[in-house]
Parts: C-alpha cells; structure tokens; sequence
C-alpha cells in the first residue's frame, strides 16, 4: 500500500508543478507546446525563446536530473536547441547545456518584447 500511496502522490505532485509551471509560462506571453516523438520521448513544454526552441522540464522528485527525452532532443542537431530547462526542488545548476533550477524560478522567465514606440530605420548609406 505505501508504495502505491507514494506513486500516487508523485503524480499528483508532478501534475501541481506542471500546471504552475504552465500557468507562469502563459502569464507572461509564451505559447505553450508539447512534444512527443515515439523515437526521442516527450518533454512537458517547449517555448520559443530569444528566437529559439526552449525544451523545458518539470521534475518534482530526487531523478531531475534523469530525462531521457531532454537528452535526445538536445542531441538532436537539427532542432538547433542551445539550451534547455530543467525545473525541480534544487539548487542552481548549470550541467553542458542544462539549467537546473527551482521550480519557483519559473515565473522569472520573461518574454521579450520590442517596445511599441520603437522606430526602425535603415542605413543604406553602404549602397551608394
């Protein structure tokens, strides 16, 4: 019984931060998407950041650091992801190209934006 109780409580956890997570990442603009491939696995979000793809997982137990998926992804050279995101209940961490972070961190992931006063104005003294 307390194994079952303990997986049952996981999920749940994993469910709660997911939908924190999902919920932060809306709230300041993202477009939300998901990805599944039967050869590479799943990953909870993707997000375009800076012009990029932006994989980014949502860990609540002590394997954050165990995802498969994240790792076929990020070596996957024609996504042309240069990092990812791993959200959990740890320290700051930076492993090749992986952030690990707390997963409170998720709400200071902001979207860029060009201010609607900005004028641009190109210089086409080159050309004469």
């Amino acid at each position: 019984h307390k194994a079952i109780r303990r997986q049952r409580q996981m999920c749940i956890r994993d469910s709660i931060y997911e939908n924190a997570v999902a919920q932060e990442l809306y709230a300041h603009g993202f477009e939300l998407y998901y990805f599944n491939s039967k050869k590479q696995g799943e990953l909870d979000f993707v997000i375009e950041y800076e012009g990029y793809p932006l994989p980014i997982e949502v860990k609540s137990g002590k394997n954050y650091m165990r995802h498969p998926a994240l790792n076929n992804v990020m070596q996957n050279k024609s996504y042309e992801i240069k990092q990812a995101i791993v959200l959990c209940n740890e320290n700051i961490e930076m492993k090749d190209q992986i952030f690990y972070c707390p997963i409170y961190l998720a709400g200071l992931l902001k979207k860029r934006t060009i201010p609607e006063d900005y004028i641009y104005s190109p210089d086409f003294s080159i050309l004469q």
